[in-house]
């Protein structure tokens, strides 16, 4: 049997809300309806004047949802306190101190996803198809995995190609400002998730989708077929090559965010005026607005006129840096 008070069901909510707000609401049971009144389990003898009994409730289970909380209190400060999710695997970032505990803290994580078969810890990018150095910590399988996101199925494995699930709000912001009939390159495109959502949610004419990482070029061969997307063009090779031959484009996407301001004037060069390219790049930031306005300086100085639109910042780096994206415009 559990505590209760006894309220009309046009004051439950308030009640509810008012019980939560002074943690007086026992969670671990479920409100029940009893006529025009609902039974709303308590933690206190009594809450104002309502009437208190003690009820038959349904008990909750409750699920630990903080993986910290299955490991030892004295790390739990030093722990992560976020991961990527892509498809069925999580990648994690572990520091030195923990290693220890790396195969302690993928079993927790793999308690509180359910969802999840497998947890990879990053070792960091490497080289210049930007592959993370993955360990397997807990769990089975592979790191290939399907991953899902705003209405698109896309293959992809973390162990073989670049890939940033942390992107999907931006991929759609810019599917969203896609105009019927535009001709885009995304120069740097992994398994093609930016070409793969924008197909989706927006009505370009054609989509060039580059990569140099051949398992990236043969996944988005895949993520073409399993989306059944017509007017994705999948490209394997160096960008700065490919785009010489492709047609003047409406926007130029550039998700190479360590290096990819080193090729600003190949994208400038492949817009059209009045054309965007969305420039992801890591920043200090205190000196982000005056090194890029120095760089569109030095695109102009090369007869690429261009200006700053918009300016995100989309995660923070470092202590003091971020990843941001810049929408510059050629004019």
């Amino acid at each position: 049997m559990v505590r209760c008070i006894r309220v009309p069901k046009a004051e439950g909510n308030p009640i509810r809300l008012a019980l939560k707000a002074e943690d007086l609401l026992d969670v671990g049971a479920r409100i029940k309806a009893d006529g025009n009144d609902l039974l709303i389990p308590i933690l206190s003898d009594s809450f104002k004047d309502y009437p208190v009994e003690d009820a038959d409730l349904e008990i909750l289970e409750h699920k630990e949802t903080d993986y910290r909380m299955f490991l030892p209190a004295d790390i739990r400060d030093i722990l992560p306190n976020s991961y990527d999710c892509i498809g069925d695997v999580i990648v994690v970032k572990i520091i030195d101190e923990l290693l220890p505990y790396k195969n302690a803290i993928g079993d927790a994580l793999l308690k509180v996803n359910s969802n999840v078969r497998l947890v990879l810890m990053d070792g960091g990018v490497k080289g210049e198809l930007r592959i993370r150095e993955l360990e397997p910590i807990a769990g089975t399988g592979t790191s290939e995995t399907r991953h899902r996101e705003s209405g698109v199925t896309m293959l992809t494995d973390p162990g073989r190609v670049y890939f940033n699930p942390r992107l999907a709000t931006e991929r759609m912001r810019v599917a969203s400002e896609v105009k019927d009939g535009e001709v885009i390159i995304d120069m740097f495109a992994g398994v093609a998730p930016f070409p793969m959502v924008i197909a989706k949610h927006a009505k370009p004419e054609i989509i060039y989708s580059i990569d140099l990482n051949h398992d990236a070029y043969l996944y988005m061969i895949e993520n073409i077929r399993i989306n059944k997307v017509k007017n994705v063009v999948p490209l394997e090779g160096d960008a700065t090559v490919v785009v010489k031959d492709l047609p003047l484009a409406d926007r130029v996407v550039m998700n190479l965010p360590q290096i990819a301001y080193q090729f600003l004037d190949v994208a400038l060069s492949k817009a059209k005026k009045g054309g965007v390219v969305h420039l992801h790049r890591i920043m200090e930031r205190a000196t982000c607005d005056a090194e890029m306005e120095s760089l569109l300086d030095e695109m102009r100085s090369k007869g690429l006129d261009c200006h700053m639109g918009k300016k995100y910042e989309m995660k923070t780096y470092s202590p003091t840096a971020s990843v941001y994206v810049f929408d510059i415009i050629r004019d």
